[in-house]
């Protein structure tokens, strides 16, 4: 009994020696960048304009980053129907994103990255039209991937180039947001 306890505290401690001698920096930035939301069915349209982030996370052992990031976009736009008028409309999205990035070094101050994201985004779509104005917004799941590079520019701050498609399930009246694409540009402080 003695030693199976004796043995198996060596060998949790031979197997946690690895993770409390790990690489940790933590980190706080944002970014502005362009964002393009694809509507489908019944009005084929684009939202675009610019997307607004705040975002913060750790870096584990220079090749793996976790990241929690919001983002904000509002834009106003024309929806054209088949045989319908023209439709004024604003569309207004709230993301909210967990993200995982695999970093590979390229030379000691660039890292090109690629990763998953997946979260929540509050879309509210507005439009007036001659008749009525209505007003319909919901939370949904969305998920998706991200590619770039960071660039250390000093020993506390990077800079990222970010491509990110994120796959949406957004849908009221026959208006569908089928997916969002960025490219965002960061600057964030290491701790």
């Amino acid at each position: 009994m003695k030693k199976s306890i004796l043995s198996t505290l060596v060998l949790a401690g031979i197997v946690s020696a690895p993770a409390m001698a790990t690489n940790v920096e933590t980190f706080m930035g944002g970014g502005v960048g362009y964002q393009l939301d694809n509507f489908k069915d019944a009005a084929k349209m684009h939202s675009e304009d610019a997307s607004y982030q705040i975002r913060g996370g750790v870096i584990v052992d220079n090749h793996h980053r976790l990241m929690a990031t919001y983002g904000y976009k509002k834009d106003k736009f024309n929806m054209v129907e088949p045989g319908e008028e023209t439709i004024k409309a604003k569309h207004k999205q709230d993301l909210f994103l967990v993200s995982y990035d695999y970093l590979v070094p390229v030379t000691s101050n660039i890292n090109l990255f690629a990763g998953a994201s997946m979260g929540a985004a509050h879309n509210k779509l507005t439009a007036k039209t001659s008749e009525a104005s209505g007003k319909d917004s919901s939370t949904d799941f969305v998920w998706g991937g991200q590619l770039g590079a960071m660039v250390q520019l000093t020993d506390n701050i990077s800079s990222d180039l970010t491509y990110r498609y994120l796959d949406q399930n957004y849908k009221i009246d026959g208006v569908r947001l089928k997916g969002t694409e960025q490219v965002v540009w960061s600057v964030d402080y290491k701790f």
